[in-house]
């Protein structure tokens, strides 16, 4: 009896010991997987930080000067343009542009004076390519006004709209300099009596220059 007893009470601390195997193998089953999404989420977090880092290299404000020819190679001027930057989300801003161009010239004795004035807004979208490196694409439209009092002396003078869309890249100097290029076609519309080009049709907006970003 003791034997069997002592068999039993063997038996019964083996199947103890055996039925406890199962659930420490689970056990150790549910921590591995659980160091693994721990780990993967770990690593998601640092690439989504890495990845808004790298959105978030422009800066919060830029103010500069852009110098552009709409595809006249400077026939009727060159556009000079205050530019202004500013950032709303983390891989978006708007810029806003107030441009001025002149042809003023005399022709076979007459005098040609001709001028426009435009307001322009975009909303873009940046991507960091790599240290002070950015490029960007964007949407927008404007409107403006014009002079073109020709040789005969009659004013044709209106105002015109557009919209437009833009894409450029920029380098962001170690100090407060961005320097720029762009290209910002643009399609206008406006009073059919005004015959300078690119104003009521499509103009090919190339430009660049610099902002002081803080």
């Amino acid at each position: 009896m003791l034997i069997n007893t002592g068999n039993l009470t063997t038996f019964n601390k083996k199947n103890k010991t055996l039925s406890r195997l199962p659930r420490i193998t689970l056990q150790k089953t549910n921590l591995t997987i659980m160091k693994k999404i721990i780990l993967a989420a770990v690593l998601l977090i640092c690439l989504g930080l890495n990845a808004q880092t790298k959105t978030q290299r422009f800066s919060k404000n830029a103010i500069g000067l852009r110098l552009s020819d709409d595809g006249s190679f400077g026939n009727d001027g060159i556009w000079v343009e205050a530019s202004y930057q500013r950032k709303v989300l983390t891989m978006n801003r708007i810029e806003v542009d107030l441009g001025i161009r002149n042809n003023d010239h005399y022709n076979d004795g007459y005098y040609y004076d001709n001028g426009v004035v435009k307001l322009t807004g975009l909303f873009q979208w940046v991507w960091h390519i790599d240290r002070g490196l950015n490029w960007y694409a964007g949407v927008g439209a404007g409107f403006g006004s014009y002079r073109n009092h020709a040789k005969n002396n009659l004013p044709d003078d209106g105002g015109f709209g557009f919209v437009a869309g833009n894409i450029g890249i920029e380098y962001d100097f170690d100090f407060p300099l961005q320097v720029f290029t762009d290209f910002r076609p643009e399609l206008g519309f406006g009073d059919y009596r005004y015959t300078n080009r690119h104003l009521d049709g499509f103009g090919p907006n190339i430009g660049l220059g610099a902002r002081f970003r803080f």
